[in-house]
């Protein structure tokens, strides 16, 4: 039987699109109208917002206990978080949890590792940009990161937090992000990671200059995985590339 589980949601189209993965993929892998059960709990972000813009990653980390206590009463057996910029608040969470989780992080490093890429662009929100999430990670993983520049960052941060969190995909800002993904071309990267949940849904493999990481699909899939039971191990192209 699979394991549930459960989604803590913050911003909504990327919870949307992790939820959506889940069940589309998952019918892929266990037969038709198939996936794992699945619960997810929201929180608004405009609680969330007042104090990742304050860096109160332990006051974050209370929020979304409430939401792991919600879904351990709902029966999940282990959780993940489609938002990475909330991530940073792990460490304070993890010692408090009821169940354990997937880090978002971890799973776009093992795939960059499986794709042998060495050097990537990150993009993502100023504070997950500017913070230790994925400098840890892929530190650990042995891959180079590269940032972009501070104008950049305050730029991409507009778009996400004006528009994507909003369900908005504007062309100008589709042409901004593929302007600063071919800088990290230009600087060696072999690939982008789309480390905004709601990026993959602006950017992709069909208009990216370089390979893409999209940390949406790939948390949904590596959910699937220990909800099937299956190995992480399992090689790239396992899973559909796209919905």
């Amino acid at each position: 039987m699979a394991q549930h589980i459960g989604i803590v949601a913050c911003s909504i189209p990327g919870a949307a699109l992790c939820y959506e993965t889940i069940g589309i993929e998952g019918a892929k892998l266990m037969g038709e109208w198939a996936h794992p059960e699945i619960t997810l709990h929201s929180i608004p972000m405009s609680e969330y917002m007042p104090l990742v813009e304050r860096d109160d990653w332990r006051g974050v980390a209370d929020i979304m206990l409430r939401s792991a206590e919600v879904l351990a009463r709902a029966g999940a057996d282990f959780l993940i978080c489609p938002d990475n910029t909330l991530h940073q608040a792990l460490p304070y969470l993890l010692p408090r949890s009821p169940r354990p989780w997937l880090h978002i992080a971890e799973e776009v490093a093992r795939e960059a590792r499986q794709r042998g890429f060495r050097r990537i662009g990150l993009t993502g929100t100023k504070f997950l940009v500017d913070g230790p999430v994925y400098a840890s990670k892929f530190a650990e993983a042995g891959i180079e990161l590269c940032l972009p520049s501070p104008e950049a960052r305050q730029a991409i941060n507009r778009i996400i937090f004006e528009e994507l969190v909003y369900g908005k995909f504007l062309a100008e800002s589709l042409a901004y992000f593929l302007q600063v993904i071919e800088g990290f071309e230009n600087q060696g990267c072999q690939a982008v990671a789309l480390c905004c949940t709601e990026i993959p849904l602006l950017v992709n493999d069909s208009n990216s200059p370089l390979p893409t990481l999209d940390s949406t699909r790939l948390l949904a899939r590596a959910a699937l995985k220990k909800a099937l039971s299956i190995q992480q191990s399992a090689k790239p192209g396992a899973f559909p590339t796209r919905i």
